[in-house]
């Protein structure tokens, strides 16, 4: 009895050192990357298939928002299959970064490619996380009732001027959070939270909707000013419908704070999840990233300005808006400013 049980011990023994040892076969033979995207583009599926067919490296993906995202990741804790986590504002990034969601990488092809002020501090491990397109916060505002003269700066959606004109999403949303956290960075709280107040007070309604209701909301006359990030803008101007072009095309745009600071510019990025199962492809995943076929791909897709210097666009309507002075704040600050800006804008009373 002992002999029978003894080789049918070893028997089970032998089955399961096979059945480990064809996993790990077949992941060198087939290599995976689990992604865990908050870009919900369909066209970054092509981008997601450029990298499988140039490394063999095939991408699963889930994909939700960013704060579902974050929340899985904290549930499923060291157990968490994500190699790779994309974002797509400053302040998740932070936010990800601060509950330590990332394992730092010091990579020199995203060091050279990547400016400083895209990437998290390096804190001689290498960076959390990287930006990996470029998006700005303008203003459009309908031509007919607006001088441009009167609206170059973010400053100037408070004044009373403009009283019952401007629409705006709510301020709870990360773009706005990123947007007031660097304005709180560059000109203080007490400064930011009085023009908080008095963009409220300039309301045409009660804020809702994404950008794009934004800018419809300017084209349909409900308002004359509105807060947009610029691939929505561009995203309507390539449109398959007419009558998204033509309430693009009638509006006017200004990139806030040239002659001061500069326009407000945030980014999507990622980094490598702290418990990645596939550390390597990861790497290779985030460099890929930052290549020049990637990079145009973010523009000629998205309608995202690359981060790396001379990436083609192979987009008209995104050159044609030709090109403007930038914040140089670091996104790092901007993300790190989000708790303030949240309370803020709860004491302003703005939804």
């Amino acid at each position: 009895m002992i002999r029978i049980f003894s080789f049918l011990l070893l028997g089970a023994l032998q089955s399961l050192l096979a059945a480990q040892t064809a996993q790990a076969q077949s992941t060198v033979l087939n290599p995976v990357l689990n992604l865990y995207s908050a870009r919900h583009y369909q066209t970054d599926e092509a981008l997601y298939n450029n990298f499988t067919k140039a490394t063999g490296i095939r991408v699963q993906r889930i994909e939700a928002g960013d704060e579902a995202l974050l929340a899985r990741l904290r549930s499923e804790g060291a157990n968490s299959p994500a190699d790779i986590i994309l974002l797509t504002d400053a302040s998740r990034l932070w936010k990800a970064q601060s509950e330590g969601l990332f394992q730092p990488l010091q990579s020199a092809t995203l060091e050279r490619r990547i400016p400083v002020e895209l990437r998290s501090r390096d804190t001689g491990k290498g960076s959390e996380w990287f930006g990996f397109s470029r998006r700005a916060r303008m203003i459009v505002y309908d031509k007919s009732k607006i001088s441009p003269d009167q609206l170059t700066r973010y400053e100037d959606l408070a004044n009373p001027a403009f009283k019952g004109q401007v629409c705006v999403r709510s301020a709870s949303h990360p773009y706005m959070l990123s947007l007031i956290g660097a304005m709180i960075e560059h000109q203080g709280e007490a400064a930011t939270e009085t023009w908080a107040r008095g963009v409220v007070a300039n309301l045409a309604r009660v804020p809702r909707g994404g950008d794009t209701d934004q800018i419809k909301g300017v084209a349909s006359g409900e308002c004359a000013i509105a807060l947009t990030n610029s691939y929505y803008f561009v995203r309507m101007l390539r449109s398959k419908d007419s009558s998204e072009r033509e309430s693009a095309q009638k509006l006017g745009i200004v990139w806030p704070n040239q002659a001061t600071r500069g326009t407000h510019v945030n980014i999507a990025g990622g980094g490598i999840a702290r418990f990645a199962p596939h550390r390597d492809a990861a790497v290779r995943f985030l460099e890929y990233l930052a290549s020049d076929a990637a990079q145009s791909f973010f523009a000629e897709g998205n309608n995202e300005w690359p981060v790396v210097v001379g990436a083609a666009l192979n987009n008209p309507e995104l050159e044609a808006l030709g090109t403007f002075k930038q914040d140089a704040l670091s996104v790092e600050r901007i993300g790190q400013a989000q708790g303030t800006a949240q309370r803020l804008i709860d004491r302003a009373g703005w939804r």
